[in-house]
Parts: C-alpha cells; sequence; structure tokens
C-alpha cells in the first residue's frame, strides 16, 4: 500500500511538473522578421551600403517603430542576413528585439558596423533555406514568421527555387520581396520576364505575400520603410492606402 502511494505521488508529480526552462525562455513577438539582403558580386560596396543605409534608417524610423508599438505585443525580433552564392550566408546581425527607439538603434548601428562577407552570385534558394533556419532554431515564438528578400537579379546558384520557397511555405513561413531595378530594367528572371515577374512567381508566397520595387521612381529606403510597415502589421487596414498601393503582388 505504501509502495503504491509514493508511486502515485511520483507519477503526479511528473504530469504536474512545471515545463523545462528552455520553452520557459522563449519569448513571444508579433513577428519574427528575416531580412534576407542580396550581397552578391552584382551589388558593388556603394549599393551595399545603400542598403545597409535604408534597412537601417528603416528600423528607426516613427513609421516603423509605430506600426511596432501598435501590435499586440509591442515587440518584434529582426535578424538581418547578406547572401551571395549557393554557399555564402551571413547572420550580420542575431536575432534582436525591437521595442522602443533605444533598441532599434541598437540594431540599425550593429547593422553600419558589420563588415562585408557574402561572396558570389544569386542563390535565392540558399537564402531562403538559411532565413528558415534561423527563424526555427531561434528563441522567440512569432505570430507571424516572415522572411524578406530583396535582390537585383535571378536564381542562379543552388538547390532549385520551388523546392526550398515551398519548404518554407510548408512552415508557416511569408515570403515577401523587394526587389532592385537597375536603370533600363536591369537583370531579367530566368525566362527572359521582368525580375519583378519571377520574384511574385517564383519567390514569394504565404497570406498576402507581397514584393515591393525600387528604382527610379522609387529610392531603396523608401520601398524598404513601406515594405516593413507592411510586413509588421500583418492587418493592412492599419496601414495607409498610399502604403498599401505600392505593394505588388
Amino acid at each position: 500500500m505504501a509502495r503504491c502511494l509514493r508511486w502515485t505521488i511520483v507519477l503526479l508529480a511528473v504530469i504536474w511538473a512545471p515545463p523545462p526552462l528552455a520553452v520557459e525562455a522563449m519569448e513571444t513577438v508579433d513577428v519574427e522578421l528575416v531580412l534576407a539582403a542580396d550581397g552578391s558580386g552584382s551589388i558593388d560596396d556603394d549599393e551595399l551600403r545603400l542598403q545597409r543605409d535604408g534597412y537601417a534608417d528603416a528600423v528607426t524610423s516613427e513609421e516603423v517603430l509605430d506600426v511596432i508599438r501598435s501590435g499586440i505585443h509591442g515587440a518584434i525580433a529582426v535578424a538581418y542576413v547578406e547572401w551571395g552564392g549557393a554557399y555564402s550566408q551571413h547572420t550580420l546581425v542575431g536575432w534582436h528585439r525591437i521595442s522602443d527607439p533605444a533598441s532599434a538603434r541598437e540594431f540599425a548601428d550593429r547593422l553600419r558596423a558589420a563588415p562585408r562577407e557574402a561572396v558570389g552570385y544569386n542563390s535565392i534558394s540558399g537564402a531562403i533555406d538559411y532565413s528558415a533556419r534561423l527563424i526555427a532554431e531561434n528563441d522567440f515564438v512569432g505570430l507571424r514568421r516572415v522572411i524578406d528578400v530583396s535582390g537585383d537579379g535571378p536564381q542562379i546558384g543552388g538547390r532549385p527555387l520551388p523546392t526550398a520557397r515551398q519548404e518554407a511555405l510548408d512552415q508557416g513561413i511569408v515570403i515577401n520581396g523587394l526587389v532592385i531595378k537597375r536603370p533600363g530594367g536591369g537583370y531579367p528572371g530566368p525566362s527572359g520576364e521582368p525580375l519583378e515577374e519571377h520574384y511574385a512567381n517564383d519567390v514569394i508566397g504565404g497570406p498576402g505575400a507581397f514584393i515591393m520595387i525600387a528604382d527610379e521612381t522609387r529610392s531603396f529606403a523608401d520601398a524598404v520603410r513601406a515594405k516593413m510597415v507592411l510586413e509588421i502589421a500583418g492587418d493592412e487596414s492599419m496601414v495607409d492606402k498610399d502604403i498599401r498601393d505600392l505593394a505588388w503582388r
């Protein structure tokens, strides 16, 4: 009888035990966002600096901070990746919680100070695979999970893009895009189509997925800021119509 009672107590203790500390450490945020920026050979040093400044300025802008504060948790988790060829993806700023101007400035400062690392040419599939792993392995739980791929050219190397894209979508990740169009139209897609069509048809996916275009009519900085506002807001009704109209699907 005493032995049975002891086993009953042990069993109840196991059933009612608190969750492991690793689970308790997971922090809930409104969005887990990987900014996967093109650092391939087609991007020179001046263009790379322009991209980083655009993201740094967007993160610290009042428009982006306002939409962060309007979320359920008032915070997002962001990581910044630069990618090049199939075996060149690099985390320049690891997962960083942004909820106020101070945390946004810290992210921006780290981004501007990071050295250039990516080499090779345009493995969008590699960028998606790497970004999806970052999301799977972080210490945050986001109400939404987003990869934003920016680039000035099409998929060139690495494993098939449809496979990488579908595996990310199967994990509940939304993929958005920022297309950088050079004067005269820039680099076309793999079948000769405009680059934005390649991104719309082959890269982005998931509920509400969209692309923004940076070209002669819209600066990179403006496109990045509008893109981040839409990504963080989730509900587009919360966003000004002027910004909604910039999204291309």
